[in-house]
């Protein structure tokens, strides 16, 4: 079959990514969340091509399987959990373990067994399972961004199903005769030069599409461990697990040094990584933004988010600057409206009445370029919606106010595998959670703001980077 993407033989595994990302919003073959770009996507017929994943004969005789929490592979996750097998998922960004097994409630229906293979549902019905834990990996399901029928795979460039497979042959979980399946969308089956497969790099034996099942033949070995020179310091501070595995390694008398960390690239350089998307998916109704550059409106989103939020927070945030409508409200309805630090102002303050004590969410690594409204569009996909939001993008970073701890515990765990624009952010609670206090922070009450008021505030106002009080 013809792949439907041609990809240029000099292309870098980016030009690739960018290639699908784009042609799949292009062709609105994506369901939510979108856009897609920087992400598994999770395309129209994922469903589909899961399912086929019980018609294959080793998935028939596994006993244990390990499916990536990526949203497309939802039906996979539940094929696993109705056949009865182990179903293994990996934890968000490898932060408290490599395992989690997904265990469902004793006699669950088939209802409840979908609300299991969903993420709420990883997170509710998963028990960790610790590195000593003998565990044998009979077939694994990763997602994909392209891949071939030689059985090339290229992911969304952070490299977690990769060190994840190192990590389980460094575990004995896995080994030659694991076999591994891919889920995507025909459009993402393509020939990519074989001169962009890395030594890290795992490679397929299936390929599940809508429409097809391809079995690869691949010859090319996967990885037999972990590659310490990939790695570096801040690597493995970031991944806990590793520092375990890598000091069973130093006492086996392996070879674990680490790589160089990346040099922080100067402002203006090209680095390689991704630019900031600016396509969206086909829209019927436009808004303008306060750059004057057109967006859509997420509809779904917001719904989704406004459902999300407590009832006693909706009340109190009617009609002033909810992310729902974007507009903020006088005492008359007037539309309240002050610049923000991007366009010469002061910090914004926000009319919604905030409890007198909230719980915090720092964000750190920000990227540059980013816009808010892309990150407030990422909070809501995942079920974090602040009550208010400290935007301060030149500084690389943000403050999300929550309405007690447990909602903020909620929050950061949803975040913590959050990509944007190719760029990992760092989600933590906030110094003034541990009695300290964040700088450039006030001791002082919000007052009622001063700005002019416009009659033509934009939906997508920044009316909630506002200025962070202490309670």
């Amino acid at each position: 079959m013809q792949p439907v993407i041609e990809i240029n033989p000099e292309a870098t595994k980016w030009d690739i990514r960018e290639k699908v990302w784009d042609y799949i919003e292009e062709n609105n073959l994506a369901n939510f969340p979108r856009p897609v770009h920087n992400r598994i996507p999770n395309f129209k017929g994922a469903f589909t091509a899961c399912v086929k994943v019980s018609e294959l004969l080793v998935f028939t005789q596994a006993t244990e399987v390990k499916v990536d929490p990526d949203k497309p592979l939802e039906g996979a996750r539940l094929a696993v959990l109705e056949a009865q097998k182990k179903l293994l998922v990996p934890t968000p960004r490898l932060r408290t373990g490599l395992f989690n097994n997904i265990t469902p409630p004793q006699g669950a229906s088939k209802e409840q067994l979908r609300i299991c293979s969903s993420s709420q549902g990883v997170k509710d019905f998963s028990v960790p399972v610790d590195l000593d834990t003998k565990v044998k990996v009979d077939l694994v399901v990763v997602g994909s961004v392209a891949v071939s029928e030689k059985g090339l795979r290229i992911g969304k460039g952070e490299g977690f199903a990769d060190l994840e497979y190192g990590m389980m042959a460094l575990m004995g979980a896995v080994d030659e005769s694991t076999v591994v399946v891919t889920v995507v969308h025909d459009c993402q089956v393509m020939d990519i030069p074989e001169e962009l497969k890395e030594s890290h790099d795992l490679t397929v034996d299936y390929i599940l599409t809508p429409t097809r099942v391809i079995k690869t033949d691949c010859q090319i070995p996967k990885p037999q461990g972990i590659i310490w020179t990939k790695l570096d310091t801040e690597k493995l501070e970031k991944i806990p697990v590793l520092k375990k595995l890598r000091a069973l390694e130093e006492e086996a008398g392996k070879d674990v040094t680490l790589g160089a960390a990346p040099v922080a690239p100067e402002p203006g350089l090209q680095t390689g990584q991704p630019k900031r998307q600016t396509r969206r998916r086909p829209r019927q109704k436009m808004q303008q933004d306060d750059e004057g550059e057109s967006k859509p409106e997420k509809i779904e989103s917001e719904q989704k988010a406004r459902q999300w939020r407590p009832t006693r927070v909706r009340k109190e945030s009617r009609g002033d600057g909810e992310e729902g409508n974007g507009r903020g409200k006088g005492k008359r309805g007037e539309n309240i409206k002050e610049k923000g630090p991007e366009e010469g102002g002061g910090e914004v303050m926000s009319q919604r009445k905030l409890p007198l004590s909230v719980t915090t969410v720092y964000l750190g690594g920000i990227p540059a370029g980013l816009r808010v409204s892309e990150l407030k569009t990422a909070l809501r996909e995942r079920e974090a919606t602040p009550l208010r939001l400290t935007w301060q993008g030149a500084q690389h970073r943000a403050f999300l106010d929550y309405i007690d701890p447990q909602t903020a515990e909620r929050a950061l765990e949803a975040l913590q595998d959050l990509s944007l624009n190719g760029h990992s952010l760092q989600a933590e609670m906030a110094k003034s959670q541990r009695g300290g206090k964040r700088s450039g922070q006030s001791n002082r009450r919000p007052r009622p703001p001063t700005a002019p008021i416009s009659k033509t505030a934009p939906p997508d106002t920044e009316s909630d980077t506002n200025e962070k009080t202490e309670q």
